[in-house]
């Protein structure tokens, strides 16, 4: 993976850069590219645009600010009385806030790699499987506690589920991508890969269904996985979270020029030299440890990595180094966020954070058709 990056040079990409960056007259898109054809980058940003480093920056300021809001924020509402919380914000709330940040930036980054991988706006990190498959993982360890509970007694059935949800979640993810690339044929057909997905997760769901069937008491706890929740994250979850996205935001950054080539479509890439099936594999796999990771401490948070990438495109104009970098960050803020207003709506309640960023995500999604619609 580390050699990687001498198939395509900076050099490489002087010619196309200035369509890349939508300086070429507005094009038509096609039905499989839509947002990603020189012509859209300038009407999503609007005249707004601004420079990385000024969006970087903002971001990150209101990171800091609901990172401070996660700190404060608790089961009756927001309190300011940091020495008598002491011991509450360090082994509850600080974890769990650092963890939502770093979930958020993971499915951030996955998402903007798939909707590069497949020039494909509405490319989601769950389109290959790994939503189903963690699903799966999840009700397998679920009813298999159940059974140990009636059987060897409740404390095995504890150990089970302490030791199994996040290794099955992540395992689950692992092995509906995995089974996405076999039926495929590897990585070098995009829509062939898209279709595999979509079969894979129809599979998987159904033997989900299946073992529900079997034993009842496992769909509860698939309800709340379904649903996200970042009321589990504790000081593992974050330094396992922080290890992956160190891990796949390097390599992704590197193989970024490679996604700025398959902007232009197949042959261009291909003329620049790219063996584009092993470096699609690569980047699928990227893909598919940022959505498992994120998956397994999490569960199925929507939207987050379909709109940070939107978010980032209606400000700036850039290449998909600092796209990447960009949306693993905003993705962060929007799930952060998220988890405050998830503790803080109807305290001492706690509503659903993957409820929220569903409701949220959908109605940005609405608005920006209609928008675009409205301009076509």
């Amino acid at each position: 993976m580390a050699g990687a990056g001498r198939f395509l040079d900076r050099r490489d990409l002087r010619p196309l850069r200035p369509r890349l960056q939508g300086s070429d007259p507005p094009a038509e898109p096609s039905p499989m590219n839509p947002s990603l054809t020189p012509s859209i980058p300038a009407v999503a940003t609007g005249g707004r645009a601004r420079t990385p480093r000024r969006l970087a920056a903002t971001l990150g300021v209101i990171a800091l600010l609901l990172v401070g809001l996660g700190l404060v924020a608790g089961p009756e509402g927001w309190s300011l009385r940091w020495g008598a919380d002491a011991d509450l914000i360090l082994a509850i709330r600080a974890p769990r806030t650092l963890g939502a940040l770093l979930v958020g930036a993971l499915l951030g980054l996955a998402g903007a790699i798939a909707q590069g991988l497949f020039r494909n706006p509405l490319a989601d990190p769950y389109l290959l499987g790994s939503a189903a498959g963690a699903g799966l993982g999840v009700v397998l360890v679920l009813a298999a506690s159940g059974l140990l509970g009636s059987t060897l007694g409740l404390a095995a059935a504890g150990w089970l589920l302490r030791l199994g949800l996040v290794g099955a979640a992540f395992g689950g993810a692992m092995f509906g991508i995995g089974l996405t690339l076999v039926l495929a044929g590897g990585a070098g057909r995009p829509l062939v890969l898209l279709l595999a997905g979509v079969v894979v997760g129809v599979l998987l769901g159904a033997l989900a269904d299946l073992v529900i069937l079997l034993s009842p008491e496992a769909l509860r706890g698939k309800q709340v996985f379904l649903l996200g929740s970042t009321s589990f994250l504790g000081w593992t979850s974050v330094v396992l979270l922080g290890i992956a996205l160190a891990l796949i935001l390097l390599p992704a950054l590197r193989l970024a020029r490679v996604l700025d080539a398959l902007v232009l479509g197949e042959a261009s890439a291909a003329s620049l030299g790219l063996p584009l099936a092993q470096l699609r594999l690569v980047l699928v796999a990227l893909m598919a440890l940022a959505t498992g990771s994120a998956v397994a401490q999490a569960g199925l948070v929507a939207f987050v990595g379909l709109v940070a990438p939107h978010l980032v495109r209606r400000r700036v104009v850039v290449t998909h180094g600092a796209l990447l970098a960009l949306s693993a960050l905003t993705g962060g803020v929007l799930l952060l966020a998220a988890d405050v207003a998830a503790r803080s709506l109807i305290a001492p309640l706690e509503l659903p954070v993957g409820l929220l960023t569903a409701l949220l995500g959908g109605l940005y999604l609405l608005l920006l058709l209609r928008r675009h619609w409205g301009e076509a």
